[in-house]
């Protein structure tokens, strides 16, 4: 599968171009929006690829690195350290072999597990968990991931005792949001409003992340572009919440009334 060709950019493409590119594609094939689970699938796994430095390395220059075992259910991938099964050297140093007693060194060697989650960002906001099944030493099993508020997109966590005699290591990638951007703890997103109400004032309703909504007031003579603020509406920190921000985007109404426009010009001429 050619990524490039999947996000329709160009190989030298910077992060910003394929970030959009993903947004663009996402939202037409975005199952929510009738489109094709598995083109969407494709596209969030492009995206996987080019955004993140080291895999896209990697992707573009397949032949510099040592491909790992890959293991069905959930995208894991299995790294054995250096190829040989060291509790098979050490078990036949101690006589025991695959077949002896159980070394008790053995347990300084623990196989190493990495696959990629992707969540959303509710889940971003509320944490949560998910269930994935992979391929481990004592066969097909469930694992459940405990997802962490505010889990940095990239970010990598380490899991203990969820595999015998293994570590589980899981980066978290984050799906864009048709609506909120992510800016650290804060969340931004745009509201349309006229120019007219601009002028004279205005309310509107607004619905946040967690699904509070709240009557956000526009003072008179609110510049274009000016950014509001909800506070504590954000996504989750160690020390609270951060903020939601709202940046103004004007517009002017196909219809004005013809006594909004005789009054501007009156002002405007007196």
């Amino acid at each position: 599968m050619d990524h490039y060709n999947t996000l329709g950019v160009a190989k030298n493409s910077t992060p910003d171009e394929i970030k959009k590119a993903y947004r663009r594609m996402a939202a037409i094939h975005h199952p929510d929006k009738g489109g094709d689970t598995a083109e969407f699938q494709k596209i969030q796994q492009a995206y996987e690829t080019l955004s993140d430095p080291q895999k896209k390395q990697e992707y573009d220059n397949p032949n510099q690195g040592f491909p790992g075992a890959g293991f069905p259910g959930g995208g894991f991938s299995f790294h054995h350290n250096g190829g040989v099964d060291i509790n098979d050297i050490i078990g036949q140093m101690f006589g025991g072999g695959a077949f002896g007693r159980q070394n008790p060194f053995q347990q300084q060697f623990q196989q190493t597990y990495k696959t990629t989650i992707w969540v959303s960002l509710e889940q971003v906001y509320s944490g949560g968990e998910q269930m994935l099944q992979m391929q481990g030493p004592n066969g097909v099993q469930v694992v459940k991931i405990d997802i962490p508020k505010g889990v940095e997109n990239g970010s990598q966590l380490r899991y203990d005792n969820l595999i015998p005699n293994g570590i589980l290591m899981v980066e978290f990638r984050v799906h864009v949001h048709q609506k909120y951007e992510r800016q650290g703890a804060h969340l931004q997103c745009t509201q349309r409003i006229s120019v007219l109400d601009l002028i004279i004032g205005t309310t509107f309703s607004f619905t946040t992340l967690s699904g509070k909504t709240f009557e956000v007031d526009v003072k008179p003579g609110t510049q274009p572009d000016s950014t509001l603020r909800i506070a504590g509406q954000g996504l989750p920190t160690q020390n609270g919440y951060g903020d939601q921000l709202i940046l103004i985007k004007p517009y002017i109404p196909d219809k004005i009334d013809k006594r909004i426009t005789d009054s501007i010009l009156q002002h405007k001429t007196s």
